[in-house]
């Protein structure tokens, strides 16, 4: 099969792979119908993610028809339905998925003691996204093998397109639990940073959930349009300085939400920061840049909650621990619990509430995925979010 495979940094290209093949009872094979480059891979593009080997597949946003399962999935899929895989891989049984922390699986990691020798302790199996969260083969490809397929699913109507549900598996739920891990209130105004496909998302979900008033922060003229046609006021931080306009939108009192959309690779308007930050990460005395995380505390009202659904993969400098304790700020973070908000978020779908595919600016074949890797993470060409046929 054709699969778009890790080379080395800011190395992707189209290789023939061997085809997938059931190695557990509760596996499934799926056939891809559609795929997408998500921004969290681009910090495997970029290599700021550790654990990666020449070889690995890509991908982690995708969906497919099923062609083939094990015994152990017991007529829980059956060949033929069109189903979304969610980019958190889940045993449906261990103690944290049974509570509804789905990233957290303590099973679906293969590599768990690895990640634990990071983190303290391991996280649930990702597809496509290093041997540090399992090394599995990811969804930019013809074929997928998904572990746990009788919990690692969503299934979809035939009433609705891929374009319509593609982005269940990741960028939806993740915008959406970012925007309700804030506990949004009808008097709130909530800030976005950050109007790529998760910010965009989270602009929306916001509304949805009913805030005051939504704000979203960038400097890519086409990514503000986008946010400002989904009810947002928009802020160009490379004309104007977030601080000064949030407090002026707010009567000096600051968002009582902030959500980063953005993570490790943020890019500060301040020449100073972003050098100091630049700087630390190539002498590799930190490994993610934090001037949104900074700005964040910053502005945030007193009380207020900080929601991080932007990736962080390991350390941060010069981060105001004493102004998000004298704040009394609360941070809630965490990669996304996909299937805890799957059935809620299809119905919004179906009800004509949401139409996630107005993000989408790209669409290719997946021989394209490599040259697309680079226009989406320059910003070239207007690219927004990009979706591949294999």
């Amino acid at each position: 099969m054709r699969a778009l495979v890790w080379h080395g940094t800011q190395d992707i290209r189209c290789d023939t792979v061997p085809d997938p093949q059931i190695e557990d009872d509760r596996d499934a094979i799926i056939r891809v119908t559609a795929c997408a480059i998500c921004g969290s891979d681009l910090h495997l593009y970029d290599h700021f993610i550790p654990a990666m080997k020449k070889g690995d597949i890509m991908g982690h946003e995708f969906m497919g028809e099923v062609v083939e399962t094990g015994r152990g999935v017991n007529g829980a899929l059956k060949k033929g339905e069109r189903v979304v895989i969610p980019f958190t891989i889940i045993c449906g049984e261990c103690d944290q998925c049974k509570r509804g922390f789905f990233s957290v699986c303590e099973r679906s990691n293969r590599n768990r003691s690895m990640a634990a020798k990071v983190f303290g302790h391991g996280t649930a199996g990702l597809f496509g996204y290093s041997h540090l969260t399992g090394g599995y083969p990811g969804g930019q490809a013809e074929y997928v093998r998904v572990p746990f397929a009788d919990r690692t699913h969503i299934k979809v109507p035939d009433s609705l397109t891929d374009e319509q549900v593609l982005f269940l598996g990741d960028i939806f739920p993740t915008g959406w639990q970012a925007a309700v891990q804030a506990d949004i209130q009808p008097h709130d105004t909530v800030a976005v940073w950050g109007a790529g496909p998760v910010g965009q998302m989270a602009v929306r979900s916001a509304i949805l959930l009913g805030a005051r008033q939504v704000i979203c922060i960038d400097s890519v003229p086409e990514r503000l349009d986008m946010a400002r046609a989904g009810g947002a006021i928009t802020i160009d931080n490379s004309v104007e300085s977030p601080v000064e306009r949030l407090n002026e939108l707010t009567g000096g009192k600051g968002p009582e939400k902030c959500i980063d959309a953005v993570g490790m690779e943020a890019h500060s308007p301040r020449a100073l920061e972003q050098v100091y930050d630049r700087v630390k990460q190539a002498m590799m005395l930190e490994s993610d840049r934090a001037s949104v995380l900074r700005e964040m505390i910053y502005v945030c009202r007193p009380a207020g909650i900080l929601s991080i659904p932007g990736v962080y993969g390991g350390l941060i400098d010069k981060v105001p621990m004493g102004a998000v304790m004298n704040k009394g700020l609360t941070i809630r973070t965490g990669q996304t619990h996909v299937n805890r908000w799957t059935d809620d978020l299809l119905r919004r779908i179906e009800d004509g509430q949401i139409d996630p595919s107005f993000v989408i600016t790209h669409r290719a074949g997946l021989e394209q995925g490599p040259e697309l890797y680079r226009t989406f993470r320059d910003k070239k060409d207007n690219c927004i979010k990009v979706v591949l046929r294999p």
